[in-house]
């Protein structure tokens, strides 16, 4: 069990602490910027990033008064150095520009681009000997145990952001860390929680995106519906605390007040709550080891009443059997699990695929895979990126015979 790092006095005795928001414009970027403004004398902005949102970009860097703003899409430049124009803002493109970024002195690095493109920029951090916070799943799933490995060795600390993992180190005690008996991962059940198979079959995109609990981004919002983000949050949670998956547990908890708990060796159990608000696992990691006063819902157990858990239906979701089935195969199978549900996703939101045609389609990639790439490791950024373009392959392949079928 992988105990909390211990805290460097830097980090106490810095007055501002300087941070780069990668996916300054999704749904946790758009969360650090408030936080961040909320504690305005505590912060400075060095870089903004977004994929291809040119106008929000530059909205956020003027509001946070950022040196740098990077977009990825390169043909974007001269589009965001008029909208950045009078500003002083500096303006920079494309992956290269994103890596080099990522690289510029900072006391952290927020990680929230979503998906695979994130991995780079994250990595590049982590070798700069810059502190991240990681709020990209696919870092440690397409990439847990180079990504950690590298973090080790450059002697920085990862923070998650994600709140069920936020969750974990709040309630981790770092002298009791060998003590722990299982970790427990919370899920709210998404919108589909009570829903029966033959419903399932006929969900629409709309009805998946109707989360009951959380505001977030399109694709954790469908991968919330699946339960295939609490299967990446097992495989993250295997990474980020040294815990094996027999020891790592999931609960549906309908209220989303419990994020996660820890049990240890002598029964005690201790859980993290809070409201369902993305802004207080953030302003935790912006200001850890210290906590700073945010602008959030209060939680009023009163008003909640009641606090019920029960075991997920993994007939109904099977997406988290397959994510514990690529996390116990190793690095190459979660690699794929994740490129494969990425491209699933998106066909499900472009209205190619039905809802349950996602788990699937990953279960399908995952066993072609397996002949080929089957015990394959993952040594550099490289060979992940070309594992993951090689999941994406087979996945669309898998999702084309579909559709052929379909039309024939």
């Amino acid at each position: 069990m992988k105990s909390p790092a211990p805290v460097d006095s830097r980090r106490r005795q810095s007055a501002v602490r300087t941070v780069s928001i990668f996916g300054a414009t999704g749904s946790v970027g758009t969360s650090v910027a408030d936080v961040i403004l909320q504690r305005r004398g505590e912060f400075e902005v060095d870089v903004v990033t977004a994929r291809s949102r040119v106008e929000e970009l530059a909205a956020v860097a003027r509001r946070l008064g950022a040196r740098l703003a990077v977009i990825d899409d390169p043909s974007r430049l001269d589009a965001l150095r008029e909208a950045l124009a009078g500003s002083g803002i500096e303006a920079a493109a494309g992956s290269a520009a994103m890596i080099e970024a990522a690289s510029r002195p900072v006391d952290l690095v927020v990680a929230a681009v979503v998906g695979a493109a994130g991995l780079a920029p994250a990595l590049a951090a982590v070798e700069a000997g810059i502190d991240v916070a990681l709020a990209n799943k696919e870092c440690l799933v397409c990439a847990g145990e180079l990504f950690m490995a590298r973090a080790e060795a450059a002697g920085i600390r990862i923070l998650p952001v994600d709140s069920e993992h936020n969750a974990i180190f709040q309630a981790l005690e770092a002298e009791n860390a060998q003590a722990v008996e299982t970790i427990t991962l919370t899920a709210s059940g998404g919108p589909f929680r009570s829903w029966p198979e033959e419903a399932m079959r006929r969900a629409t995109i709309a009805d998946a995106l109707k989360h009951p609990r959380w505001s977030m981004g399109p694709k954790i919002t469908i991968d919330s519906a699946t339960m295939m983000n609490k299967g990446l949050e097992v495989i993250e949670a295997h990474h980020l605390f040294a815990v094996e998956s027999a020891r790592l547990d999931v609960l549906v908890h309908p209220q989303s007040v419990v994020h996660g708990f820890i049990t240890y060796c002598d029964g005690s159990i201790l859980a993290q709550l809070g409201a369902a608000d993305m802004r207080i696992p953030i302003a935790h990691c912006l200001g850890w080891p210290s906590r700073g006063a945010v602008a959030t819902p209060r939680l009023d157990l009163a008003a909640v009443g009641s606090l019920t858990f029960e075991k997920p239906d993994l007939q109904r979701f099977p997406a988290l059997s397959l994510a514990r089935y690529a996390l116990e195969s190793g690095s190459w199978a979660t690699n794929i699990l994740n490129a494969a549900n990425e491209v699933a996703v998106d066909s499900f939101l472009g209205g190619e695929i039905a809802f349950l045609d996602i788990a699937s389609i990953v279960a399908e990639s995952l066993d072609a895979a397996a002949g080929s790439l089957g015990g394959s490791a993952i040594a550099s950024i490289d060979a992940a990126l070309v594992m993951d373009a090689e999941g994406r392959r087979i996945a669309r392949e898998a999702i084309g015979h579909r559709l052929r079928i379909r039309v024939g």
